[in-house]
């Protein structure tokens, strides 16, 4: 059995939007057709997710969140698309966090597990475990699956020994630009 997703009056969301199991929307949003919420994902009030915007599972959006879906827009010329391949694309992945009045503006990737502090304006991708601030949003350091700070430093690409959290033990290896968790070490 899953959990029907929770949609906070007075919210609007439009037919063809898809939300999954489990997820809160919060009083005063909307949602348009053809954006893409995954399951747990929990949207605070007052925040518009539009068409070309996809939420990975348990992704938390602080309340006020903005969400751009083109990258250069003009009232005289509207789009007329109503599927999220006609626009400018958002991937906030799985485990990521908004803060509240955050900025994302299309085209922007947030990877897995990253942290955008409030009122940070997004303009080029964050990578997976970086946790960012500022107008615009600049890699203040690292966090951990569980939302502690790791440190303002990556783990050395070959570093014999992994990074550890020191609140739940996971430990990360560096890929690409961001982090991949590695494992659980024993408790901390």
């Amino acid at each position: 059995m899953t959990d029907a997703p929770r949609i906070h009056a007075p919210s609007v969301v439009q037919e063809g939007a898809s939300i999954g199991a489990g997820a809160v929307v919060g009083a005063f949003s909307f949602i348009a057709a053809g954006a893409r919420i995954g399951a747990g994902t929990r949207i605070q009030g007052h925040t518009s997710v539009w068409a070309g915007v996809t939420l990975g599972e348990d992704v938390f959006v602080g309340p006020g969140a903005t969400f751009t879906n083109v990258r250069r827009p003009r009232a005289r010329f509207p789009r007329a698309a109503v599927t999220a391949a006609d626009w400018d694309q958002t991937v906030v992945e799985d485990g990521a966090t908004l803060g509240a009045r955050a900025t994302l503006v299309a085209p922007v990737r947030v990877g897995r597990c990253a942290m955008v502090g409030a009122g940070a304006t997004v303009t080029r991708d964050v990578p997976a475990h970086a946790e960012v601030v500022g107008v615009p949003a600049r890699i203040v350091g690292w966090v951990c699956t569980c939302g502690a700070f790791l440190g303002r430093s990556r783990p050395a690409a070959k570093a014999a020994k992994p990074s550890a959290c020191a609140r739940c033990g996971r430990t990360f290896h560096r890929e690409g630009d961001g982090l991949r968790e590695a494992g659980l070490t024993s408790a901390p």
